[in-house]
């Protein structure tokens, strides 16, 4: 991959002292020389070198923030997916040119090296890579914040396909440790759980004091997450787990070896994988241990911080922003009152009044699985004491609610905290929209569906509480690093002033009727596909063609995001192609890849069907020029920066209404691929800005599916009035792609024949005509050409850095920097 484009030249002096201190850390931290060195060990003393540079800009600009008393932002997430790191700081530092003429010097392949890295394992899809972009824009904005995660030796999973299957084993990118990271043992927090609720005396007054049956250790761990330009660096602190007594030696005397490490596997489960199956009581135990664990530590080392520079608690409000990244932390509104009430002792109304000026909430999803509830037994037995303070918490949310109008007797189950089914659970969200005093969807369709739909009621009650922040990405690495050569091009058409200001972009716009900037871009999107088509045939010896259209469809497997539907239209397409082929047909190759979760039976048999139709259609003789299908393994943050900018199609076909924003779209259309999508989520925002002609919209609106759900329709309808899809549903549900199981499929056929919950029977007619017009506008290049250009141009307005911006003005009360304000560094 080109490098991307540097600010000046390195100089002779940087050169020669960024090389000796490469060599120095190979030697001293490595223990080798440049001989017997790996590209592993060029790329740990590489960072190492430059972790040197990064940590004395991090210093500087904490002992500023806290010398003016700057407000501070915290969020919380159980997923940061940062992928590599490598090129984002270099490429952050703008030490491109100077990195790579120092290790072209020494004699290191610099792809290798960068591939020695690991990808960080911190994440799962779209809400772990958005917290890692709102990260990195805190920091080119120049906002004091602080990322708060778990530091997970494993992360999701490691996705290997055999036989078309998807197996499941254990990421190990931390075996070998992580050289940007620093270790904070002086930061250890105890967590406890368990136990029982007592209540004590003290001085005049009862107090409820928890006496837990079980501890471990929250150690932390940090990562510089450096700015654009440098300028400015936060950090993100990740919390790993261990025993209180790692190892209890008696009992390893008495000879029971593996007893005696019992404290500590319990303990180290907590930080060991993200995610983990939740179709077990244990399971679901571990995961409410995981999220308490992390949002405890992070709770009392934010009030450690308060209270080592502020000296009193009730300012909290004012000296710190915590956001809770989706429902996954909402156990953070319960925590941080109790430890203000029984820890800090402060009165029940100021704690609350702390707590719900501190918060905000983030939610990312419609899903009610997705919407998280503990039964209240588990609650008891696990946190008691949290038990206790959610029920006062209820209590007061719903006397407050008896006075509003519109909440009736049967509005207060609505309302309510504790859902009292016959199963009573705890409605986390619920949890975190009550005590935050901001909650935000993340398009504007989401937004308008929580105050309509899942949060109706809680809207009625606090009218004001709700507000829209849709999504942006960082364009630092979705562009600069990514796509150096779209980089490049912008910075000539546009003016190198694009690196620093998005708003420029629209200058691109000027030029798309102009056959050669037309030409140029398309240029680049021949190398990026011819990139892309070396790593395919490496990775799986498929032969896919460059002068074909990339139809990508690349997210994390669910039913909801579709993948099903487009497969259906490969198999029609198959049909088509067959029947007649002679015809003028546009050459396609279908590129999937994504992760279903290891407990989800339906989204692994999409990817067994995915990779069945990819072996019959890429096998056929009569049709393997024309259409291919890829399905690549193990999806993650360094798959998606080669995929992305080589695609011409981007798939955004959610059942409209259940995709929250996605970035995935963003980041395409940023790159020069065109949208095909229903409206949903983002799609529509992305449709607006691009205009109606530059997109291809399909389907059902969200309004329509509600209805179609409501009224009971069924698949029926629409699988008679078309026989293509009976044609394909047919071929699938009888074993033509799985000749060696012939009723493998069938479920999945019926599901779409008779049910049709995601509405693919519903939408398939609208798909099928929307890739037809695909392929009448591929096959006028330059009208293409112009789609694609105008895309490009309009896409600024979903910079990470507007959506952070948003953030600081109307959430977090906190002032910001923008880099194209900023001096050069």
């Amino acid at each position: 991959m080109p490098a991307p484009i540097a600010d000046t030249p390195a100089s002779e002096a940087d050169l020669e002292a960024f090389k000796a201190s490469v060599l120095a850390k190979l030697t001293l931290a490595i223990g080798k020389d440049g001989a017997a060195a790996t590209p592993r060990d060029w790329f740990v003393a590489t960072a190492l070198a430059l972790r040197d540079r990064v940590i004395h800009r991090w210093l500087a600009v904490n002992r500023l923030s806290h010398a003016e008393g700057r407000k501070r932002v915290y969020y919380l997430s159980l997923e940061f997916l940062i992928g590599r790191l490598f090129a984002d700081v270099v490429e952050n530092l703008r030490m491109t040119e100077t990195v790579k003429a120092a290790l072209g010097d020494l004699g290191v392949d610099l792809d290798k090296m960068r591939r020695a890295e690991p990808d960080a394992a911190l994440g799962n899809g779209g809400l772990g890579r958005l917290a890692a972009c709102l990260m990195e824009s805190m920091a080119s904005l120049g906002i004091p914040a602080r990322g708060y995660g778990i530091r997970y030796d494993h992360g999701l999973f490691r996705q290997v396909i055999r036989d078309g299957w998807q197996m499941e084993f254990a990421e190990n990118w931390l075996s070998f440790g992580n050289p940007w990271e620093f270790a904070r043992p002086e930061f250890t927090y105890d967590i406890h759980y368990g136990g029982r609720v007592e209540t004590a005396t003290k001085g005049r007054r009862l107090q409820q004091v928890w006496v837990p049956d079980e501890t471990v250790e929250a150690v932390a761990y940090d990562t510089p997450v450096v700015g654009w330009r440098g300028r400015h660096v936060n950090p993100l602190r990740l919390w790993s787990a261990r025993a209180v007594d790692p190892l209890r030696l008696e009992v390893f005397n008495e000879g029971d070896h593996v007893g005696a490490l019992a404290q500590q596997s319990r303990a180290e489960a907590l930080s060991k994988i993200l995610y983990p199956a939740d179709y077990t009581p244990a399971g679901r135990e571990l995961r409410l241990r995981q999220e308490y664990f992390f949002v405890s530590a992070s709770l009392q080392d934010i009030l450690r911080r308060q209270m080592q520079y502020y000296g009193d608690l009730p300012s909290l409000p004012d000296r710190a922003a915590i956001q809770l990244n989706d429902t996954h932390p909402s156990i953070a509104i319960a925590e941080l009152m109790r430890l203000l009430i029984d820890i800090h002792h402060l009165p029940w109304d100021v704690a609350w009044r702390v707590t719900v000026g501190t918060f905000s909430y983030t939610n990312h999803t419609l899903l009610p699985e997705a919407l998280e509830t503990w039964p209240v037994a588990l609650f008891e037995r696990l946190l008691p004491r949290h038990l206790d303070i959610i029920y006062r918490i209820n209590s007061e949310h719903l006397a407050e609610a008896a006075g509003k109008d519109g909440i009736g007797d049967g509005g207060h189950a609505a309302v309510s905290i504790i859902d009292e089914g016959h199963d009573r659970r705890v409605r986390m969200g619920h949890l975190a929209f009550v005590g935050s005093h901001k909650v935000n969807g993340v398009s504007a369709l989401h937004t308008k569906l929580m105050r309509e739909t899942v949060f109706a009621d809680l809207h009625r009650i606090y009218p004001d509480r709700i507000v829209n922040k849709t999504n942006g990405i960082t364009f630092r690495r979705w562009l600069h690093q990514a796509n150096p050569r779209l980089t490049k091009l912008l910075s000539e058409v546009c003016g190198r002033e694009v690196l620093d200001d998005v708003s420029v972009l629209p200058r691109l716009a000027e030029y798309a009727d102009d056959h050669g900037t037309v030409w140029r871009l398309a240029a680049v999107k021949r190398a990026n596909k011819r990139a892309l088509a070396r790593f395919v045939h490496e990775q799986m010896g498929v032969t896919i063609d460059p002068s074909a259209l990339f139809d990508v469809h690349i997210k994390r497997i669910h039913e909801y995001k579709r993948q099903l539907l487009n497969l259906l239209d490969t198999v029609a397409r198959y049909h088509a192609i067959r029947a007649n082929p002679q015809a003028d047909w546009v050459p396609r190759v279908k590129i999937f890849a994504g992760k279903a979760a290891a407990s989800y039976a339906e989204a692994k048999l999409i990817i067994k069907l995915a990779n069945d139709i990819a072996a019959i259609v890429n096998n056929d003789p009569a049709t393997r020029e024309l259409l291919r299908v890829v399905f690549l393994p193990n999806y993650n943050v360094s798959l998606a920066e080669m995929i992305i900018p080589a695609a011409d199609l981007s798939e955004q076909i959610s059942t409209a209404g259940m995709e929250a924003s996605g970035t995935g779209n963003m980041k395409l259309a940023l790159n020069g691929a065109l949208t095909i999508g229903t409206l949903d989520g983002a799609n529509i925002e992305i449709r607006e800005q691009v205009g109606e002609d530059n997109i291809f919209i399909f389907g059902l609106r969200a309004e329509e599916v509600e209805a179609r759900r409501r009224l009971g329709l069924h698949a029926g309808d629409a699988v008679a009035a078309s026989p293509e899809l009976a044609a394909v549903l047919d071929a699938i549900g009888d074993g033509a792609f799985s000749p060696d199981d012939p009723f493998r499929f069938r479920s999945v056929a019926d599901r779409v024949r008779y049910v049709d919950p995601y509405m693919i029977a519903a939408d398939f007619a609208a798909y099928r005509a929307a890739q037809d017009a695909v392929d009448r506008l591929w096959r006028q290049p330059e009208a293409w050409g112009r789609a694609c250009a105008l895309n490009i141009a309009h896409m600024g307005w979903f910079s990470a850095d507007r959506t952070i911006a948003e953030y600081a003005a109307d959430v977090w009360n906190v002032p910001v920097q923008p880099p194209s304000k900023r001096a050069p560094g």
